[in-house]
Parts: structure tokens; C-alpha cells; sequence
């Protein structure tokens, strides 16, 4: 048990990178006083450009998949092989997820104010069942395209999870832990509700579209650190 202990704190850790917090000190603002005040990946592509949403993307989504890829791989010999009918491997990958999700929605190394933990939830779920996250992330792309909004791709992308391993496993009989169904349905219930403001938003027809990559206005002539 001792073991499972330091994979939850080592992947918190991990997921505490505060990953657009950083990117932006080095264009000496604090983004999550922009935008829409989030410290994710979709709000420093539309504060600071697409090159620092790009890193911010790329590292948020490796925080994730280091987590459930590499620190989930700690020997637990203390451990049982399964817990009921769940692998405990698949179980032990994705404790170490969530607690790098959550590290990201509450770093610790930037005064608990994250982001939404979409990208992170990606590079977790990526370790895990990489199948299903290609065609979710298939779903996310011709959703972000047809309706340019990424908080609506967010959202349906979250319940294409769960919904993808329930018809891979139970229409087409592939072998997938069950214990992935019960996170995946944990999962989206967690991105719905940070993405609450967005729905209220995407109702009102008030919330933002993805227009273009270029840093906001008034961050253009800002000097770097």
C-alpha cells in the first residue's frame, strides 16, 4: 500500500505543473487574469498565440500520460492482482490519472487555480485504452470543426469515453477492463461539471467560438521575460 501512496503524491506532483501559468510568466502576465481566466491549454492558444497553446496542449496531455504510463508502473507488490473483477494494473493506472488530473485542476505549485483537466484526462486515458482515445479524439475534431467551440467538443468528447469502451466491450466483445467504463463515466461527470459556466454560455449563445491563433489584442507588443 505504501507503493500506491507514492504513485498518487508523485503524480499529483506531476499534474500540479502549472504548465500555462509558467508559459505565461514568460510573457510576464498571469493568464488566468485573460481570457476566460482558465489555466488551460484553449485559453493560452487565445491569449498568447498557437505556438504557447501548442506546448501547453502537448505538456498538459504528457503530464497524463507520464502518470498512468510510467509512474502507475511502480512495482506494487502489496498489492492483489485484481480487485473483484477489475485488473488491478488497469485500476492502479488509472488512480494515478486521476490524481494528475486533479493535480492539474489544483496545483499545488500555483495556488490551486488550474485548469479544466481535459488534455491531462487525454494523455491518461491514451495509456490506458489508446484505441478508444483515437476515435474520441476523431469525435472532438469533427465536433471542434463544425461548431468551433472547444468547450462543446470538451463535453461530448468526455461522454464519447465511456460510451466508445461500453460498444467496444459489449457489441463488439473486445476484452476491456470494465473498471475503464466506471472512470470513463466518472470522468465525464467531473469535465461536464468544470465546464459548467461554458454550458451556460453555450445556451445563451454568449460563448467564445475558436476564431484564430493569434495572441489577444494588447499581448502583441507585450515584452518577453
Amino acid at each position: 500500500m505504501e507503493s500506491l501512496i507514492v504513485i498518487v503524491a508523485l503524480s499529483y506532483l506531476v499534474g500540479s505543473i502549472p504548465t500555462s501559468v509558467w508559459l505565461g510568466r514568460m510573457r510576464r502576465i498571469d493568464i488566468r487574469q485573460f481570457g476566460s481566466g482558465n489555466a488551460g491549454a484553449t485559453n493560452t492558444f487565445r491569449v498568447l498565440g498557437w505556438q504557447f497553446g501548442v506546448a501547453a496542449l502537448v505538456v498538459d496531455f504528457a503530464k497524463g500520460l507520464f502518470a498512468a504510463g510510467v509512474i502507475a508502473s511502480i512495482r506494487l507488490d502489496d498489492l492483489p492482482a485484481g480487485v473483484g473483477a477489475w485488473e488491478v494494473e488497469t485500476l492502479v493506472r488509472l488512480i494515478a490519472g486521476v490524481s494528475a488530473v486533479v493535480g492539474h485542476m489544483y496545483p499545488v505549485l500555483a495556488g490551486f487555480r488550474g485548469g479544466k483537466g481535459v488534455n491531462t484526462s487525454a494523455g491518461v486515458l491514451m495509456a490506458v485504452s489508446p484505441v478508444s482515445v483515437l476515435i474520441v479524439l476523431g469525435v472532438f475534431v469533427v465536433v471542434l470543426l463544425s461548431s468551433r467551440y472547444v468547450s462543446l467538443a470538451s463535453i461530448i468528447a468526455s461522454i464519447a469515453f465511456p460510451t466508445t469502451i461500453a460498444v467496444r466491450r459489449y457489441i463488439f466483445g473486445i476484452d476491456l477492463d470494465p473498471s475503464l467504463l466506471v472512470f470513463g463515466m466518472m470522468l465525464a461527470a467531473v469535465i461536464i461539471y468544470a465546464h459548467r459556466g461554458n454550458i451556460k454560455r453555450l445556451v445563451s449563445g454568449k460563448e467564445n467560438r475558436v476564431r484564430s491563433f493569434r495572441p489577444a489584442d494588447g499581448l502583441l507588443n507585450r515584452p518577453s521575460a
